[in-house]
C-alpha cells in the first residue's frame, strides 16, 4: 500500500514546491539600442523643431515672397493637411513595405524639400515644398516610432526610450519658436528651411548602418477603399479645423465610413480589433487632449506676451524655454514614474498636474510682474504635460504585436498631429467672445484647464477597467 501512495505524495510536494520567480525585466540598454535611440530621437527632434520654426517668421517670408495676408496661414496650413492626413496610411504601409525603407524615404522627401523651401523665389514653390515636408513628417514619424517600440521590449526599455522620445519631441516645439526667431532676426528666414537639410544628410548617412529592416515575411494587399475613405476624411476633417468648418461634416461621414469598410475588408489598413482596444481608445484620447491644450496653450502665452505685455517675437520665444525645460525633466521623468506606478497613473496624475498649473495662469495680469508666475505654471505644466504623452504613448502601443506596430503608432501619430491642429483654433475661437484681449485669454484658460481635468478624470476611469 505504501508503495500505492507514493505517486500521489511525490505528486503532492510537487505542486507546493515554491516556483522560482520570474525573471526581472531587463532595465539595461545595449549599445546597438543606444544607437538606434540616438539617430531616431534626432529624426524626431528635427521634425518637432521643424513644426514650429516658420511661426515667428511667417510675416517676414510674406514680405519676401509676396504673400497675401490670408495667404500665409496655408504655409501652416498646406503642412498640417498633409502630416495628418496621410499619417495613418503611412503608418501601415511602413509594416506592410519596411519601417527602416519608409523611414529612409521620408528623411530623403524631408531633406529634398527643406532644400527647395529654402531657395524659394515664389509663393507657389514654397507652398510645394511645405507640403512635400508636411508629407515627410507623416511617412517618418510613425515610421520612426515604429522602429522605436519593435526595438525596445515592452516594459521599462521601452517606457524609458519613448520617455525620452516624447521629451525631445515637445523641446523640439520649444527650439523651433526660439530657433525660428534667431534665425530670422540674425541670418534670414531661409534659414529656417535649410537648417533641416544637413541633419536629414546625417541621418540617412547613419541610418542605414543602425536600423535593421522590419516587414513581414508575406506581404498583404493594401486596403485601398480604407486608405481612400480614411486619408480623405482625415484631410476634410483638419481643413475644417483650420479653414471651412463645413468640411467636418464630410470628414464625420468618410471617418464613419472607414469604419465600416475596416468591418468588411479582407485585410483592413486599421483592423477593427485594434480600433476596439480599450488602451488604444482611451489611450488615444488621452493623447489627444494633452496635445490640443498644451500646443494651444502656448498660443494664448504667446498671445499674451506679445500682445498684453509688449514682448518682442524673439523674448517671447525664449520665455517659452522654461516650458522646454519641464517638458524634458517630464519626459525623463516619465519613465521611472511609469514603472513604479503604471501608464493609466501616469496619464491621470499628468493630465491633474498640467490641469492646476494651467489653472494658476488665470490669474496673469497686464503688468511684467505676472511673468514669474507664467515661468513657474508653464514649467509645472510642462512637467504635466509630458508625463500624460509619454503615459498615452505607452498605453496605446502596449499590448500590440510586432507586426502591427506601424498601425498603432500610426495611430498615435495621427492623434497627435490633429491634436497640435486642433488646439489653436479652438482657443482663438473663445478668445475672440471677449471685447478685451486680456479677458479673452482668461477665458480660454479656464476652457483649457477644464478639457485637460476632464480628459484626465475619463481616462483615469475608463482604463481601469481595461
Amino acid at each position: 500500500m505504501a508503495a500505492l501512495d507514493l505517486p500521489a505524495q511525490t505528486h503532492a510536494r510537487t505542486e507546493t514546491e515554491p516556483q522560482p520567480p520570474a525573471p526581472a525585466p531587463d532595465t539595461r540598454m545595449t549599445a546597438r539600442m543606444r544607437l538606434v535611440l540616438v539617430v531616431l530621437l534626432v529624426a524626431q527632434f528635427m521634425l518637432a523643431v521643424d513644426f514650429s520654426i516658420l511661426n515667428v517668421a511667417l510675416p517676414v517670408i510674406g514680405q519676401g515672397l509676396g504673400f497675401t495676408l490670408g495667404g500665409l496661414q496655408w504655409i501652416a496650413t498646406a503642412f498640417a493637411l498633409a502630416a495628418a492626413g496621410f499619417t495613418l496610411l503611412f503608418g501601415r504601409v511602413a509594416d506592410l513595405v519596411g519601417r527602416r525603407r519608409l523611414f529612409l524615404g521620408g528623411m530623403a522627401l524631408l531633406g529634398v524639400s527643406s532644400l527647395a523651401g529654402g531657395l524659394a523665389t515664389s509663393p507657389e514653390v514654397l507652398m510645394a515644398a511645405r507640403v512635400a515636408q508636411g508629407l515627410a513628417t507623416a511617412a517618418v514619424t510613425p515610421a520612426g516610432l515604429s522602429l522605436l517600440t519593435s526595438s525596445f521590449p515592452e516594459g521599462p526599455l521601452r517606457a524609458r526610450a519613448l520617455g525620452l522620445n516624447g521629451a525631445l519631441m515637445s523641446a523640439g516645439f520649444t527650439t523651433g519658436a526660439i530657433l525660428g526667431g534667431v534665425l530670422t532676426d540674425l541670418l534670414s528666414w531661409r534659414w529656417a528651411f535649410l537648417v533641416n537639410v544637413p541633419v536629414a544628410l546625417a541621418v540617412l548617412v547613419v541610418a542605414p548602418i543602425v536600423l535593421k529592416e522590419s516587414r513581414p515575411a508575406v506581404r498583404p494587399r493594401l486596403d485601398v477603399p480604407g486608405a481612400i475613405t480614411v486619408t480623405a476624411g482625415l484631410l476634410a476633417l483638419v481643413y475644417g479645423l483650420t479653414t471651412e468648418p463645413l468640411a467636418l461634416v464630410a470628414g464625420a461621414a468618410l471617418l464613419v465610413a472607414f469604419w465600416f469598410v475596416e468591418r468588411r475588408s479582407a485585410s483592413p489598413l486599421v483592423p477593427v480589433r485594434i480600433l476596439t482596444r480599450r488602451t488604444v481608445v482611451w489611450g488615444n484620447l488621452a493623447g489627444l487632449v494633452a496635445f490640443v491644450t498644451e500646443t494651444s496653450l502656448v498660443f494664448l502665452m504667446t498671445l499674451y506676451l506679445q500682445d498684453v505685455l509688449g514682448f518682442s517675437p524673439l523674448a517671447a520665444g525664449l520665455s517659452f524655454g522654461v516650458l522646454g525645460a519641464g517638458t524634458v525633466l517630464g519626459g525623463v521623468f516619465a519613465s521611472r514614474f511609469i514603472g513604479r506606478y503604471g501608464a493609466r497613473t501616469a496619464l491621470v496624475a499628468g493630465g491633474l498636474l498640467q490641469a492646476a498649473a494651467t489653472l494658476a495662469l488665470y490669474g496673469l495680469g497686464d503688468d511684467r510682474g505676472s511673468l514669474g508666475l507664467l515661468l513657474a505654471a508653464t514649467f509645472a505644466g510642462g512637467v504635466g504635460n509630458m508625463l500624460a504623452i509619454v503615459g498615452f504613448m505607452v498605453t496605446a502601443t502596449s499590448g500590440i504585436s510586432d507586426h502591427e506596430q506601424g498601425t498603432a503608432t500610426g495611430l498615435a501619430t495621427m492623434t497627435q498631429q490633429i491634436g497640435i491642429t486642433m488646439g489653436t483654433p479652438i482657443m482663438s475661437a473663445v478668445v475672440v467672445t471677449a471685447p478685451v484681449l486680456l479677458d479673452g485669454i482668461g477665458l480660454a484658460v479656464l476652457v483649457n484647464a477644464a478639457i485637460v481635468a476632464v480628459g484626465a478624470v475619463l481616462a483615469g476611469v475608463f482604463l481601469r477597467r481595461a
